[in-house]
């Protein structure tokens, strides 16, 4: 029977079927579209540890070998990063004697700012080997490979335990979570500090970011949640910091029970639980409001590009990215309806998205001939940085489509 990956409860609750998809990350040249696989997913809620989950565990190996997201290539993420680095210096006063390591670090977007700030030893752990592969620094030590229990006694027994281990945007896709929760504390001194940031549960509900769900992203934190996860491992939620990032986010701060800042629960925590307590983060009937609202966007959003394609209008998307799959699946849009995505990643330029079959291309595409009436625009967290590169589109007329939070056609 079915169960909580997170607990192991098997009082679950099923919130919203999407049906077979194809793997959000799974860009793919034409001759492979006979090959492609497609799995269920099905988000549920567990009643027990009120974790929002992907019931549909894919093989990580599948996912995550050859991994398409570099995220140096954007500009918004380079900048939060470097902005992170020196806080999180600054903020345990590391130094030349610290040892920092973050799991999933992908193109070493935190690695390299946190090597140029005065830490002694920097390591990195990522299975991607086509993108770790891309990270040439003398000072940043790497180990190949997902981080899970015994990655932890890899790490310890070259390093030994370690002051700061952090994860962005990858500790909600672990399929073993309980196994990498386990090598954090293995690896973690007596007073370290586990630092990560996730997309916010709160921000998927409240902007109905429904973009935000697909295989690889099987968790969804609360600040409930993740305090009913670490108590299982003797650890505590000591702080927290609301981040805009990826449409909304939160940082996590976690530490052993029995360190000297377990016992100083910030205000930031207190707030956050309080409000989650009075908007029913414990209630089922808060995801169950969530879902219906879902397929309701999903319907206004097929129905509208449907209609613009009956009066002629051209539409391209903007933004390759998981969140656009899950989008362009959930609402049964094809090449049919839209003829290209443009992507400023060159890793993508060239490739189709998984399950819709759209051709992905670069964002040179508005100013010919060939230039659409409208854009929808996947990447609508990053509005701001997509209209400041392609400004002569937009003064030249070029419209967006927003799908989310609410569907919108702009100038």
């Amino acid at each position: 029977m079915s169960c909580c990956s997170f607990c192991k409860s098997k009082n679950i609750e099923t919130l919203v079927e999407f049906g077979y998809m194809a793997l959000a990350g799974g860009f793919l040249k034409q001759e492979s579209f006979s090959s492609e696989k497609k799995y269920p997913m099905t988000l549920i809620y567990c009643n027990d540890c009120y974790m929002v989950q992907i019931l549909e565990k894919i093989d990580p190996i599948e996912m995550f070998n050859d991994y398409f997201y570099f995220s140096s290539a954007i500009g918004t993420l380079s900048k939060h990063f470097n902005q992170y680095a020196n806080e999180i210096s600054k903020k345990f006063k590391l130094s030349e004697k610290s040892k920092v390591l973050e799991f999933g670090c992908n193109d070493g977007v935190l690695l390299k700012p946190l090597s140029e700030v005065g830490i002694g030893t920097v390591i990195g752990v990522d299975p991607a080997l086509n993108v770790i592969n891309t990270i040439d620094s003398k000072n940043i030590v790497l180990f190949p490979g997902f981080f899970d229990e015994q990655m932890s006694e890899v790490v310890k027994n070259e390093h030994g335990k370690l002051d700061v281990i952090m994860a962005n945007n990858v500790y909600a896709h672990i399929v073993d979570i309980n196994s990498t929760t386990r090598g954090v504390k293995n690896l973690l001194s007596k007073d370290g500090v586990f630092v990560f940031e996730v997309h916010y549960l709160g921000n998927v509900i409240s902007d109905l970011q429904y973009d935000m769900i697909y295989h690889e992203h099987i968790y969804y934190y609360s600040l409930v949640s993740a305090i009913e996860h670490f108590k299982r491992y003797d650890m505590t939620v000591f702080d927290i910091k609301e981040i805009p990032i990826h449409g909304g986010s939160l940082r996590f701060y976690v530490t052993h029970t029995d360190s000297k800042m377990a016992s100083n629960i910030s205000l930031s925590v207190k707030k956050i639980q309080e409000k989650e307590t009075l908007a029913g983060y414990k209630e089922e009937s808060t995801y169950k409001d969530f879902a219906q609202s879902i397929y309701k966007l999903r319907d206004n959003l097929n129905a509208l590009i449907k209609d613009l394609k009956q009066q002629g209008k051209k539409i391209y998307g903007y933004g390759a990215s998981g969140r656009a799959n899950t989008v362009l699946q959930f609402c049964n849009i094809d090449s049919s309806l839209i003829e290209f995505i443009i992507d400023d990643a060159p890793a993508k330029q060239g490739f189709f998205t998984p399950g819709s079959h759209i051709e992905i291309t670069t964002p040179n595409i508005l100013l010919g001939e060939d230039k659409p009436d409208y854009i929808l625009l996947f990447a609508w967290t990053f509005e701001a940085e997509i209209r400041k590169r392609n400004k002569d589109f937009f003064n030249n007329g070029g419209k967006i489509i927003l799908p989310l939070p609410e569907i919108k056609i702009l100038d």
